[in-house]
């Protein structure tokens, strides 16, 4: 007969202390049993990463051959749009055809968009195979993070998170390198066959790397009108961005934000939505941490300039330019190696803010290091300043993806919460390169004004994020608090 040892008289065991949560090790990660799905998610975020600067490096010498050079600024215009589009229906394709499914539309659309850029004719044609690029990379994108709730284990989401979100890093570096290279040698169609290529070889893995996931026949109903909203203060700040005249720009762009305000009124209060109700509600953390995902990605666009000021402020070749201009990109894929790693809920709080600051700090610094015909030497200062400021959206950008997909507790708004990390990614990606635009204008004919005032301006802008990091953390802690409380109380009366 087995006895009961807690009925027994005397003292009692002390109760173990909880043990340090150990952080799964990469190779758990790379490992047999969950390489092929990571690699298909992180695969379909590079293709759509990768794509928003391919075309634009190659596109010079698209013109020549095809002509239309009066449609060149709509190349990332219309990618960009379609990608917003796609994004914001990530939940629809999941509910419909399930993960397998809604990931083999998304490499099909992909695919079919790249081949009709390879083989277009006309830039028409291109630009319509640049839409089916944006829509397939806006569903991979956004599948990459929705997905990875069913693909990988819990304890995984985190490791999961920083190797996509390296992606993004990744394609920022690789796009324009990509291009630049098949653009150099005379043959960019060879680059679309390349990233079709790609997509072919993922469509066919993901039957058997995937969970098929549940489908529902029952349509679910789209958000139109936060589409049409969406969608429209899109165009809105693209077009600003392609704009030459300073005050026309800062028009589009205050047009894009009334816009994205009537979103936000009408989300607040609609049934059908894009991001899900958790976020308009009182005392909820996930519309902070959107906000500073959004501010961390609105940083990137800082390189789209860097590689000029180099040219032109220190008489850099193009080649080496741009190498400086994907330091932020590379500092960013780095950082997420080490930064992935914390699970102490006080160390991810600790680095979730530090990314914001990080991110301000080094345009800060790079703004001060601006000069005239600087030196060699000089120049050589930039490089480990801007990969500081990317490792504060590497150090940050993991830890608040998993955040997002932990504020819904039901499934369904778990994905939708999920998904719409690609979202606030691709839009702030769009309204950052449009306010780059407005600021480098603002330094007017001189390209030190312009330099400064795109750093010091940016820097302000990405501080905010700091802000936004810390309501994030305040309006988590009361039920950590209560917990811990809770646990105490228990380890008291033991």
């Amino acid at each position: 007969m087995s006895v009961d040892n807690s009925e027994l008289p005397g003292p009692r065991p002390a109760l173990e202390a909880p043990e340090t949560p150990v952080p799964p090790r990469w190779r758990e990660l790379l490992g047999p049993a969950h390489r092929g799905p990571a690699i298909v998610l992180s695969a379909g975020v590079l293709v759509g990463a990768v794509n928003i600067y391919l075309a634009s490096s190659m596109l010079p010498t698209a013109v020549a051959e095809i002509g239309g050079e009066s449609f060149y600024a709509w190349n990332m215009t219309l990618y960009l749009v379609a990608m917003v589009i796609a994004t914001m229906l990530v939940s629809r394709f999941l509910a419909r055809w399930g993960n397998a499914g809604a990931y083999l539309i998304g490499f099909a659309l992909f695919m079919v968009g790249s081949l009709a850029c390879a083989a277009s004719p006309t830039m028409p044609v291109l630009l319509v195979g640049r839409c089916f690029q944006g829509l397939g990379a806006g569903l991979l994108s956004g599948l990459g993070f929705a997905v990875i709730r069913s693909a990988l284990p819990r304890r995984l989401w985190t490791r999961g998170n920083a190797l996509m979100s390296a992606m993004y890093g990744l394609g920022n570096f690789a796009g324009p390198a990509l291009g630049g290279l098949c653009a150099q040698f005379g043959s960019w169609r060879l680059a679309f066959v390349l990233m079709a290529g790609i997509a072919a070889v993922c469509g066919a893995a993901v039957p058997r790397v995937l969970p098929r996931g549940e489908c529902s026949d029952a349509a679910s109903p789209v958000p139109a009108t936060s589409l049409a909203l969406a969608v429209a203060a899109t165009v809105a700040v693209s077009v600003a961005g392609i704009l030459h005249d300073t005050m026309a720009r800062a028009a589009g762009i205050a047009m894009a934000l009334l816009l994205v305000v009537g979103f936000v009124a009408h989300e607040r209060r609609s049934a059908r939505r894009v991001f899900p109700a958790a976020t308009y509600r009182a005392g909820s953390t996930l519309k902070w941490v959107y906000l500073t995902l959004g501010l961390l990605s609105f940083g990137v666009a800082v390189e789209s300039f860097v590689p000029l000021f180099g040219q032109r402020l220190a008489g850099l070749p193009p080649l080496a330019a741009g190498f400086f201009g994907a330091a932020v990109s590379l500092g960013w894929s780095l950082t997420q190696i080490a930064g992935s790693s914390a699970v102490r809920e006080r160390t991810v709080r600790q680095l979730r803010t530090t990314g914001p600051v990080l991110l301000a700090l080094g345009f800060l610094v790079q703004g001060l290091l601006q000069r005239e015909h600087a030196s060699i030497w000089w120049v050589i200062i930039w490089a480990p300043v801007l990969c500081v400021a990317g490792s504060g959206i590497g150090l940050a950008y993991p830890h608040l993806s998993v955040a997002a997909m932990s504020a819904a507790t039901d499934p369904e708004e778990g994905r939708q919460a999920a998904a719409a990390i690609a979202t606030v990614t691709t839009m702030s990606t769009a309204f950052g390169t449009a306010v780059a635009g407005a600021l480098v204008s603002l330094g007017g004919p001189s390209m030190l004004g312009s330099a400064r005032w795109l750093l010091f301006g940016f820097a302000v802008l990405c501080a905010i994020g700091i802000v936004t990091a810390r309501a994030a953390d305040r309006t988590s802690r009361p039920k950590r608090s209560a917990a811990a409380e809770d646990s105490s109380a228990v380890t008291q009366d033991s």
